[in-house]
């Protein structure tokens, strides 16, 4: 690797940490390439992304950032795993965490806020932010819905009224 594609990493990886909300740093040594490719799908689905970079410069692309927190967990064979919504990437790798034991979250950091592998279990263990989305969509929809249905009642129950009247008559 020549200088200007070091330069280029470097800035990549900036502008990584610059734009994600959560970053989660995993050993990665032992998997293999299927379950790396598996943890890129997954990632890519959840909204999220994975880069392997040599930590020198990760390291480097940390200084002047949110997260240059975890720049101490930068060491051996290390995955970094990032998002803009701050439960997707740590749901994740917890997830993968707990399938294989090859792979081990070392830490996450949100902003200038850094968590331990527990604080990640917990995050994961959080919805994610469309599932928080459809329940206060769900709770702002359920007094409509209720009030449309007392409305109604008090009619249905006219109808059932007239209708046992009506039935009773047929029946003499």
């Amino acid at each position: 690797m020549d200088r200007a594609e070091k330069k280029a990493a470097i800035e990549s990886l900036n502008g990584v940490f610059k734009a994600s909300n959560v970053v989660v740093v995993a050993h990665y040594s032992g998997l293999t390439v299927a379950q790396m490719q598996q943890l890129r799908r997954q990632m890519r689905q959840a909204g999220a992304a994975v880069k392997v970079a040599k930590n020198r410069l990760a390291k480097i692309a940390l200084e002047g950032t949110d997260v240059a927190s975890i720049g101490s967990l930068l060491k051996g064979p290390t995955v970094i795993a990032y998002s803009s919504d701050v439960v997707a990437a740590p749901k994740v790798a917890a997830d993968l965490a707990k399938a294989n034991e090859k792979f081990v979250i070392l830490g996450v950091a949100m902003g200038k806020t850094v968590l331990d592998p527990n604080g990640v279990k917990a995050l994961a263990s959080l919805p994610s932010l469309d599932e928080l989305r459809g329940k206060l969509v769900g709770l702002l929809v359920a007094p409509a819905t209720k009030i449309a249905q007392l409305a109604n009642a008090p009619a249905a129950k006219v109808a059932r009224v007239v209708q046992a009247y009506a039935s009773k008559g047929e029946a003499a």
